[in-house]
């Protein structure tokens, strides 16, 4: 008899708390016997090999690797066995190794559907080797590596975004997180000053809050009042019911009705625009003799720069009034970058520094961009763009994803090129590349409460799909070490990417990133890098720090880091800029 492909389970290493399964492609026409048995049925063209080998076993290490976590349930006690299990792929050497990631996570998010997530070790098995049957066929060989690891009286909390799921075996159904979905925004203290910041150099009125805010206006004056109390904000001279933040170092700042002329040879060369205040506040930080001037403007956006030095290099730094999708934000924005290029005319390099969202990869280590990670923006192999924002994504016919862009590259790659160099510090160098340096300069002024998070804080989610979620490994470097275990931050080169569709939904925004090489997301600043293109600027730049894995704005407990961090490469990368270039 000619011999079949058949899907070979055989059982490769046992101990005390832990066992290696492999399930291989293989072409062969076994016969039942001792420790063999081949399936017949529904489960045609499966063997499974207790105890012997059947056919030649693929040798080499495995291409992709990911790691999960579930949580057994106990059918006697009731207590739950958290279980990591580690799915490791080898590929047909037909798969182009740029399309392993994206077939090694369609396979996964179908193994571990919600829907049909197998409820016991058995079905487990059983379903991975019917995806190899069945679908994908590219698969050589599935390796899986199950170990029990503690055992719980409940359920951990996490994740605690609304509809998320924490899947279990062998209860009835998946345990969802019940949080709601909408809360009423009441004010408090650290969402006030948020707002507060956000809106910043622009004051905000009581008005605009309570419109905001479910909290009644007494509530929000009682508010305001701490945080007056606490010298956080102050009121507008002008206009009581107006606010803005007070500064660390008020006394440096000047209010003018018209900016100042300053002389050409202390005009800045560099500028570094940002558009949430901790960026500002990071930037700051790193700067020597700075002075800060603010034109409050009775229409329009306020003017607010700070002057002073980075390392060798006179620079000014602004914030930017609003940023987000709506066409009122991105005007101002544009504007805003626009009146700040017109101003300072003598300004050669333009660096847009804070916070972004990165772009896991759940298999590749190499790839994989974490928090508190530091992403260049540079084009990626064989494209021409640095930045680049999607305005629509729709499914074709064919049921193909197809994303309207809008791209932009420097005309010139002479900070790009600085950028390469800076990130070859990071080989052997570990706490003593600059950055790391600046970093520490810089927490001596702004205190702990901007020092790096705990790593464990790092947790890695992949969607499933609508609202379901599944928590699952960072990716591991093989026999290197990982400098984030030491505290330390890891710098990235590649595109930085926008566009409220892709940000929010995670499917497509997974798509969209492996498609065009983004590492990270913004809050869509295309009217700010189209503004600087516009006023024919041929050096820039953005630099993300990764502080959550959408696009900046979603975590504040590393922001502060991530801003930072960011800053601090920054400072390094306009050290290296010749004086006088």
């Amino acid at each position: 008899m000619a011999e079949q492909e058949r899907i070979v389970m055989t059982p490769k290493k046992k101990t005390s708390n832990s066992t290696t399964l492999s399930m291989e492609r293989k072409l062969l026409n076994p016969s039942e016997g001792k420790g063999v048995h081949v399936a017949g049925g529904e489960h045609r063209g499966i063997v499974i090999n207790k105890d012997g080998e059947v056919g030649e076993e693929s040798t080499g290490p495995a291409h992709l690797c990911l790691e999960f976590r579930v949580f057994l349930v106990n059918s006697t006690t009731g207590k739950h066995a958290q279980e990591k299990r580690v799915l490791s792929y080898w590929f047909k050497e037909s798969v182009e190794e740029k399309s392993r990631a994206k077939l090694a996570q369609h396979f996964f998010k179908e193994l571990v559907s919600p829907t049909q997530f197998p409820r016991d070790y058995v079905g487990f098995i059983k379903k991975i080797m019917k995806l190899m049957q069945v679908k994908y066929h590219e698969i050589s060989k599935v390796e899986v590596e199950l170990t029990q690891e503690m055992e719980l009286d409940k359920l951990p909390e996490r994740p605690t975004k609304s509809g998320a799921l924490l899947f279990t075996v062998g209860s009835g159904r998946p345990q969802v997180s019940t949080e709601p979905t909408n809360k009423a925004v009441v004010a408090t203290e650290d969402r006030v000053l948020e707002m507060i910041e956000a809106s910043y150099p622009n004051p905000l009125s009581l008005e605009s809050m309570c419109r905001h805010f479910e909290s009644d206006e007494a509530t929000i004056r009682g508010v305001l009042s701490e945080l007056q109390l606490k010298k956080k904000i102050r009121t507008m001279e002008n206009n009581l019911n107006n606010f803005t933040r007070l500064e660390k170092d008020q006394e440096k700042i000047t209010i003018v009705k018209q900016m100042p002329k300053v002389e050409k040879a202390k005009q800045p060369s560099i500028a570094l625009i940002c558009s949430q205040y901790h960026e500002k506040v990071a930037l700051d930080a790193l700067m020597t003799n700075r002075q800060t001037f603010v034109r409050y403007a009775t229409v329009g956006e306020t003017q607010a720069y700070t002057l002073g030095d980075l390392g060798p290099h006179r620079v000014v730094v602004t914030k930017l009034p609003r940023t987000g999708s709506t066409e009122e934000a991105s005007i101002a924005s544009g504007s805003t970058t626009t009146r700040l290029l017109g101003t300072f005319q003598e300004v050669e390099y333009v660096l847009l520094v804070g916070v972004g969202g990165g772009v896991p990869h759940y298999t590749d280590y190499g790839r994989h961009v974490r928090l508190g990670d530091v992403v260049l923006s540079t084009p990626p192999p064989g494209q021409r763009f640095i930045y680049q924002q999607c305005d629509t994504a729709q499914i074709t016919q064919e049921g193909m994803v197809e994303f309207q862009t809008k791209s932009w590259c420097p005309p010139e790659m002479v900070l790009q090129d600085l950028a390469d160099q800076l990130i070859s510090q990071q080989t052997g160098i570990g706490a003593g590349s600059s950055w790391e340096k600046l970093f520490r300069v810089a927490i001596e002024e702004l205190g702990e409460d901007w020092e790096r998070p705990p790593q464990e804080t790092d947790k890695l989610f992949m969607s499933l799909g609508g609202q379901d979620l599944i928590e699952v490994g960072h990716p591991s470097p093989g026999d290197g070490e990982d400098p984030r275990q030491s505290g330390l931050s890891v710098l990235h080169l590649g595109p930085v990417g926008s566009g409220r569709q892709v940000s929010n939904d995670d499917q497509l925004r997974q798509e969209f990133a492996y498609k065009n090489g983004i590492l990270a997301f913004d809050t869509e600043l295309g009217s700010v890098v189209e503004s600087v293109y516009g006023n024919r600027k041929d050096f820039y730049i953005i630099i993300r720090g990764i502080a959550d894995y959408k696009d900046g704005t979603r975590r504040r407990d590393w922001q502060m880091y991530s801003s930072l961090m960011a800053a601090s490469v920054a400072t390094a990368l306009v050290e290296m800029i010749p004086v006088g270039q």
